[in-house]
């Protein structure tokens, strides 16, 4: 069985906003985009933004000539294929394995399943029934071989069912009647050298393969250049094209390039190799008690005692923890769950007791709590490593990630973040936030730039400026109903709009690092130039305090 998600990327994004296909922030036109050497590229788009012109492979700055109210959110494509992952272990309920085709199909072996859902047709409104539940679109299709399912789900009708397919010269010796023995030497016309591409003729009500596109082969956009300047747009059409002609055209031995062997895959005649998606047990811990406790002291003991048996399991396996859910069973049945994340992986058993500590004094008890579990929900590899290296550094409680996670616990998840530097020239764009001890990611340029502000505001104020001439420095300005006597200037240093993002309508700005009478330094800039013909006179803004 295939299943073709339709809108993975956009469907994932709207079920991390949190709401369903048409309503809250997905009735508004979103696109998801990817930053390229020629700007940002739409990856993908909501039905609002498809409807304001909107394509994948669009340029974002082309898109919003058409719709200058886009909403943009970055692509994760990493984030898809995980999700794909898990959405390959949950389609496991279908069948024994299933496998993925990145970047948005999953195939699931469903040999001998069908009687346990009634038949296949039943099976395949169980499965869309659950994809739509989880608000997921998907086109599904059942066929004998990987290839024609995953054909049938792309380019056939929205549900398919194949039967096994008629092999060399037999389905045409059934459409007409002959009988005969099945290893009698085929008919002249049937010859497979004379059709060696090996799709037999549709029977009647048979022809969902024949009448496909050669885009259904699964090959790479110029291999289907060229079969659709041969006059090949569909797959009954290579009938009329011999083995050896095909196989001299395309010698690749890469399967995208080479329309014989993927068409041998499809018709179960070439093997197809997949590797099917593994789950992997996250670590769990647990300890049943033999009577039930309500006093924190030994709740902090038997917390301590597990999170030494979790630090043992994550040892053997060469990980590290990111995050930790601890579940509480009440005698009365009520489960009490905790969450905690890490800055970076850890096994250490006193880290993980603290910082659970800080999280279980709103615990209620009750008449007891029976059963405790500890689960590593999101490890990482982290190596066996010397412990008397960093023995000081967290006898001292000076370890990095250790004050990381106190801070994070007492602040907040989001409260801790450090700022990167980002490949723009824009002052307000040129920095992002990510967590405190993630990798930097890869830098696109070192940018020059002069020397920058120490702070900047969260966004340029507007200042009422007197200066000499229009082009001239400013003498004086005014700032939250204060004004200020210019001392001494600097500049300006001339910034231009980044015209790959913005429009061509975007005005220049010209910086001033200014200091006034007493001493006190600012970053200010004149938005556009007198005369350049982008809007009305210049306009003056405050963006930042030097030292």
């Amino acid at each position: 069985m295939a299943i073709w998600l339709l809108r993975l990327a956009i469907d994932r994004w709207r079920l991390a906003e949190g709401c369903t296909a048409g309503e809250g922030a997905d009735a508004e036109p979103w696109v998801l985009t990817a930053e390229t050497a020629h700007g940002p590229r739409i990856e993908a788009a909501n039905q609002a933004g498809l409807a304001a012109g909107a394509r994948p492979g669009m340029r974002l700055a082309d898109a919003r000539a058409l719709c200058p109210g886009l909403k943009v959110a970055p692509s994760d494509p990493a984030g898809d294929l995980a999700f794909l992952a898990s959405l390959a272990l949950w389609a496991q309920r279908w069948g024994p394995w299933s496998a993925l085709d990145a970047p948005d199909a999953l195939l699931v072996d469903v040999s001998a399943v069908g009687h346990l859902f009634g038949g296949e047709t039943p099976l395949l409104a169980d499965a869309q029934a659950a994809f739509a539940k989880r608000g997921l679109a998907a086109r599904l299709a059942i066929a004998p071989t990987a290839g024609a399912a995953w054909a049938l789900a792309h380019f056939g009708p929205g549900r398919a069912i194949l039967a096994n397919p008629p092999r060399d010269g037999e389905g045409d010796r059934a459409q007409r009647g002959g009988g005969g023995s099945p290893h009698a030497p085929p008919l002249e016309d049937e010859n497979p050298l004379r059709q060696p591409c090996g799709l037999p003729p549709p029977r009647p009500g048979e022809d969902m393969l024949a009448n496909l596109p050669v885009a259904a082969l699964r090959l790479d956009d110029d291999v289907l250049t060229v079969l659709r300047r041969l006059g090949l747009k569909r797959l009954g059409q290579l009938h009329t094209i011999g083995r050896d002609a095909l196989h001299r055209r395309f010698r690749s031995r890469s399967p995208e390039a080479n329309p014989l062997l993927r068409l041998d895959q499809l018709l179960g005649r070439a093997p197809e190799p997949l590797l099917p998606v593994v789950a992997t047990p996250d670590p769990l811990v647990q300890r049943r008690l033999m009577e039930p406790i309500r006093h924190r002291a030994l709740l902090d003991r038997v917390l301590g005692d597990l999170a030494a048996d979790m630090a043992r399991e994550l040892e053997g396996k060469a990980q590290g923890a990111r995050r930790l859910e601890l579940g509480l069973w009440r005698v009365d049945g009520e489960v009490i769950v905790r969450r905690l994340e890490f800055a970076a992986a850890t096994r250490d058993p006193a880290h993980i007791a603290r910082l659970f500590a800080g999280k279980l004094d709103d615990v209620d008890a009750g008449f007891g709590i029976e059963l405790l579990r500890l689960r590593a929900s999101w490890t990482e590899a982290l190596p066996l490593a010397q412990a008397d290296f960093e023995a000081a550094a967290e006898a001292h409680g000076t370890s990095l990630a250790e004050c990381v996670d106190r801070l994070t616990v007492r602040l907040g998840e989001r409260a801790v973040r450090r700022p990167v530097a980002y490949p723009s020239h824009i002052p307000e764009r040129a920095q992002r936030w990510q967590p405190p001890l993630a990798p930097e990611p890869a830098s696109q340029g070192q940018l020059a730039f002069h020397q920058r502000p120490l702070k900047l505001l969260d966004r340029a104020e507007a200042i009422a400026v007197l200066y000499a001439t229009p082009d001239g420095f400013p003498q004086r300005f005014r700032w939250r109903g204060q004004v200020h006597e210019v001392a001494r200037v600097e500049g300006p240093e001339r910034i231009a709009p980044e015209w790959w993002r913005e429009k061509s309508t975007v005005r220049l700005r010209d910086y001033y690092r200014i200091e006034d009478g007493e001493g006190r330094r600012y970053w200010i800039y004149r938005h556009g130039l007198v005369g350049d013909g982008r809007g009305g006179p210049p306009e003056w803004f405050l963006q930042g305090l030097c030292a």
